[in-house]
């Protein structure tokens, strides 16, 4: 094992994590949300950074084959999560179409910091692609790396911290866009459609 291997590893490892985390989904629009909100901010970035190293060394210490060995698990999480994503998506259409019910700035819409953690947990562990793509698709990737796979794994928790810090914490430059309640309107208004679409997709596919 060099450190060439070991610095080659851990950058594919950051790549992969990457690549899998940063497609538009329920729980980035959720932090992307709260984010802009300056609401919970460290409390959702956490849960969201603690809960992929916990899936990520489950993939690498083999879980994922439990994954594949009993579909009908996903099978479930997959359909309580699509019922969580279109009864979230409709709240989000709600506030974008009565605008009465908005209060100005990002205080709008405020959720408890218990609201918040419910919310950001049932995003993060009720979306079967967690299980799909983190546990088994990152966990095989790992894996043929042999002695290297625990560098693999380090390379996607990095990748990880550095996305939903960056998501969290950089949405705060977005604030001066969304003074105004009508832009908080477009931003639910797309929250919707991605929450519901991935509902319907998440159900239609269980």
């Amino acid at each position: 094992m060099t450190l060439l291997n070991v610095l080659a590893t851990l950058s594919t490892g950051l790549g992969a994590g990457l690549a899998l985390i940063i497609a538009i989904g329920a729980q980035n629009a959720f932090v992307l949300r709260q984010g802009i909100r300056g609401e919970h901010v460290l409390l959702v970035v956490l849960v969201c950074m603690f809960s992929d190293v916990v899936l990520i060394v489950a993939g690498i210490f083999g879980i994922g084959v439990l994954v594949q060995a009993v579909p009908a698990v996903v099978v479930v999480i997959r359909l309580a999560g699509a019922a969580f994503l279109l009864a979230y998506g409709a709240l989000a259409a709600k506030r974008a179409l009565r605008p009465g019910t908005l209060n100005a700035g990002v205080q709008q819409g405020s959720l408890s910091r218990k609201a918040v953690l419910v919310t950001v947990l049932t995003l993060t562990w009720l979306n079967p692609h967690v299980y799909l793509d983190t546990v088994l698709l990152l966990g095989s990737l790992a894996n043929q790396h042999g002695e290297l796979r625990w560098w693999f794994g380090t390379g996607a928790v990095i990748g990880s911290v550095l996305w939903f810090g960056a998501l969290g914490f950089g949405a705060r430059a977005l604030r001066p866009v969304f003074a105004k309640p009508g832009a908080w309107r477009v931003l639910d208004a797309i929250i919707a459609v991605v929450m519901v679409f991935l509902g319907l997709k998440m159900a239609w596919s269980a």
